[in-house]
């Protein structure tokens, strides 16, 4: 696998950037929805039934599911960003080869290369 070109970095960097501010918005929609949803069941007296909808402890952990879920994406693009500015963006982190563009095309924030992808996915799964 040959290591990215600077066109190719530049190219993922702005993905990387687009994809954080996407990311950031939804995190502060998300507040806002967690906010309503804390206020409303702060002033509910019957949390476990609302007639116009879902249980308001299950929207509050969905909707805390969904933050903590984007808020580790944030983390890996604040970090796939932090190896650009460092030059070691496309690097594997675990092998030290370059990862490959068309696995950077899909998965942008990514820290392994396919092959360590796979082998730490089947080592979780034990």
């Amino acid at each position: 696998m040959t290591a990215l070109t600077s066109a190719d970095v530049r190219h993922l960097e702005q993905s990387l950037r687009r994809m954080r501010a996407e990311l950031a918005t939804e995190l502060a929609r998300l507040a806002e929805s967690l906010d309503e949803v804390r206020v409303t069941r702060d002033e509910a007296q019957d949390d476990e039934h609302d007639p116009e909808g879902p249980a308001l402890t299950m929207e509050w952990s969905r909707l805390s599911g969904v933050q903590h879920d984007f808020a580790e994406k944030l983390a890996r693009i604040d970090r796939a960003l932090q190896r650009v500015d460092d030059g070691t963006y496309g690097v594997c982190l675990r092998q030290g080869e370059p990862i490959g563009r068309e696995r950077l095309e899909a998965r942008p924030a990514t820290e392994f290369c396919i092959d360590c992808a796979l082998e730490l996915e089947a080592e979780q799964r034990r």
